[in-house]
């Protein structure tokens, strides 16, 4: 019989139902939970045991969207770097969202399936990732960086999706997708409006035709995968959704009607507050034109709005956050930011549960039970309550286990 880890007097956050139950312990073996329970359980001779002392056990936080690969903030000189250079500059990256408690992310454009594996192996250490590959987008649409009167680009690191794969029409964005699948994408990223950091598109506008969303989507279905997309007006969010699309991301200028939309569809809302706090203070500073800082002041003070909107239809929201290069280092600050509309353990079961129904993960990650990932957190404070160890993690997160192997123990 092989040996277990026990975890033993911890209070198990119930991410189903965002409250706390009475002092437990999680047995661990191999890489997933096998129990957990408030009985007594006697460990064997060679079992390791974990005393959490009465400290809250959480399972592993789950950022539905990020860029691991934006390891600075320009794409256009990201453009000219090579691949292996890109790929060594993520390695911190990845380790920086694992210590911050983020066991699982989905890359929402940019990772590749070697990176992935990568991860998978234990080459890097970071959150087991879902990729997206390549994102979609239609000619001048928000993911088509080519500069004004430019027609071809060359980009040295074509192989990775840090550039739109442009389609336009049917049989395209059929072939787009096709090709995404193909690289091993576990979900499709579309560009369905306009964005701030693109110069030429208006936040409002819609881009791709309804047939060509419906195609997409169709074809997304038909390899047991679902879409993404990057939307924010109204108009956006409700063609996006009315074609099939499975989440929203952004969604800042959501309105009632669009809101129900999202409702009647069974779609997610993946708001992400904090890139717009971290462009707001450092994009001048950055280089941002003066356009795209209005398309910014335009969206960031109606993210709160939109999370209280969907909560009002019973959208889901999930937990994101957008952050590019050096800005990562801000992702648990979206705790924080999402507290006018969200209480704290609201935001937590949007980064574990809510985020793994996302994912279609549902019992695999983001829940503390049986069958599931051994990703563990064991933190000071209550964190239905407050929010103070995602604000302070090197000492708020006690314990840091990723698949049944303990990442970091910070224990007394």
């Amino acid at each position: 019989m092989s040996t277990r880890t026990f975890i033993t007097h911890c209070r198990p956050f119930d991410s189903l139902r965002g409250t706390l139950g009475p002092e437990s312990t999680l047995v661990v073996e191999g890489e997933r939970i096998v129990e957990l329970t408030d009985e007594p359980r006697e460990p064997a001779p060679g079992d390791t045991v974990i005393d959490a002392g009465g400290r809250v056990a959480t399972p592993g936080l789950i950022d539905a969207h990020v860029h691991v690969m934006a390891v600075a903030h320009d794409f256009w000189r990201l453009a000219a770097q090579p691949p292996s250079l890109i790929t060594a500059m993520t390695r911190p990256i990845l380790e920086g969202m694992l210590q911050r408690g983020f066991t699982t992310v989905r890359d929402a454009a940019g990772a590749d399936f070697g990176l992935q594996e990568a991860v998978r192996r234990g080459l890097f250490a970071g959150p087991r990732l879902y990729i997206s590959a390549h994102p979609l987008t239609q000619t001048g649409g928000h993911a088509d960086i080519r500069p004004q009167g430019v027609r071809e680009m060359v980009c040295t690191c074509a192989g990775l999706g840090l550039v739109g794969a442009i389609a336009d029409g049917d049989a395209e964005v059929r072939r787009a997708v096709r090709e995404q699948v193909r690289n091993g994408a576990n979900q499709i990223k579309i560009m369905a409006g306009g964005g701030v950091s693109s110069p030429t598109d208006p936040i409002d506008g819609t881009q791709y035709s309804m047939a060509e969303l419906a195609a997409i989507c169709e074809e997304a279905d038909a390899a047991n995968t679902y879409v993404m997309a990057h939307a924010y007006s109204p108009r956006a969010i409700t063609r996006a959704v009315r074609s099939g699309v499975r989440s929203i991301e952004h969604g800042n200028l959501l309105d009632e009607d669009s809101a129900e939309a999202m409702a009647d569809e069974g779609a997610f809302l993946v708001p992400t507050l904090v890139t717009y706090a971290a462009l707001a203070e450092e994009g001048a500073q950055l280089g941002w034109s003066a356009a795209m800082l209005d398309k910014l002041e335009h969206v960031r003070h109606q993210g709160v709005r939109a999370i209280q909107l969907a909560k009002a239809e019973g959208v889901p929201v999930a937990f994101g956050t957008d952050l590019l290069g050096h800005m990562h280092r801000r992702q648990l600050d979206e705790f924080a930011l999402r507290l006018p509309a969200q209480s704290p353990a609201e935001i937590l079961q949007s980064a574990t549960s809510v985020a793994a129904r996302l994912l279609r993960a549902e019992g695999q990650i983001g829940v503390l039970a049986a069958g599931a990932m051994a990703d563990v957190l064991l933190v000071d404070g209550d964190p239905t309550r407050e929010i103070s160890m995602w604000q302070q993690p090197d000492d708020g997160i006690r314990l840091l286990m990723q698949g049944g192997r303990v990442v970091r123990n910070a224990l007394a």
